[in-house]
């Protein structure tokens, strides 16, 4: 697929998507926030997808956050020209995250270089953030004299606790990657030209070894029950996806080749056999 602001590469079921403004650090505008809902939208329906990377292009940045070029009417949605497609009211950057909330595919952030605002922010919904060891990142909103967005102040606390959160939130400093993992953000810190290798290797061992529709439906029941009230609504849903993937070809597949002691070869394709209670946070209530 071809895109102004990023790279979209699929190779052995890996899709690359590569955040691709160098000369201006990868910044985050209008376009990329588009094309980034496009290319999730695309790896949704492209059931040769079985794990997404997103990383930064060059050595610098992973996304440098949103870009400042407009100056002090950067974030005025009132005195720049208004995203046809986008609600005036909407945060631009929540747009993005909602949708890679919403992904059905493991989604990996291979943080290369500087990811502050926005440029982080994007990464709270993806599974699982690697860093290169030059990496920085940086929730500096208060510094700017805005506030989080993206959907933050909801994964955010979640993800990292209420402390972490605030501490980086609230001093809107650079944290460098070793900081960012002990405060738990990032899964694992790695020599520059080590990072794409390592991500890709846990990319891979997903796509071999794993069957789509278990990956969807896993994805979506852990990133949902973080806001459940009580374990019993994850007992609802545990019970339909079980019920549901018992009798599946994926289970029998995934069952004889164990006892066969082989390589599993699963058939079911997210775009297409999901069961018909998904998505169930829409109902109203349980049935």
């Amino acid at each position: 697929m071809d895109f102004e602001t990023l790279d979209y590469a699929v190779k052995d079921s890996i899709l690359t998507l590569t955040l691709n403004r160098p000369d201006r650090m990868n910044a985050f505008n209008g376009v990329m926030r588009r094309e980034l809902i496009q290319a999730f939208d695309a790896a949704d329906a492209d059931d040769d997808v079985r794990v997404v990377v997103v990383t930064g292009a060059g050595d610098r940045a992973f996304c440098a956050g949103a870009d400042l070029e407009k100056g002090g009417d950067t974030f005025n949605r009132d005195k720049r020209a208004q995203e046809p497609d986008l609600d005036r009211l909407r945060d631009g950057g929540g747009t993005v995250t909602l949708r890679i909330y919403e992904c059905t595919k493991p989604v990996i952030a291979a943080i290369n270089g500087a990811a502050v605002g926005v440029g982080v922010t994007m990464t709270l919904p993806m599974d699982i953030r690697m860093a290169s060891s030059n990496a920085r990142v940086g929730f500096v909103f208060a510094r700017r004299g805005i506030t989080m967005e993206a959907c933050s102040s909801w994964f955010l606390p979640r993800l990292v606790g209420m402390q972490q959160a605030a501490e980086w939130v609230y001093t809107g400093r650079l944290v460098n990657a070793e900081d960012a993992h002990r405060g738990g953000l990032i899964h694992s810190v790695h020599a520059p030209d080590e990072l794409l290798p390592a991500a890709y290797a846990l990319a891979r061992e997903i796509a071999d070894n794993t069957s789509a529709m278990s990956a969807a439906l896993n994805r979506q029941m852990m990133w949902r029950m973080m806001g459940a009230d009580h374990p019993m609504e994850a007992h609802k849903i545990d019970s339909r996806a079980i019920a549901f993937m018992g009798q599946s070809a994926d289970v029998k597949e995934g069952v004889t080749a164990f006892l066969e002691k082989r390589p599993a070869k699963f058939t079911m394709k997210p775009s297409q056999d999901m069961p018909d209670f998904y998505p169930w946070w829409k109902e109203r209530e349980f049935e």
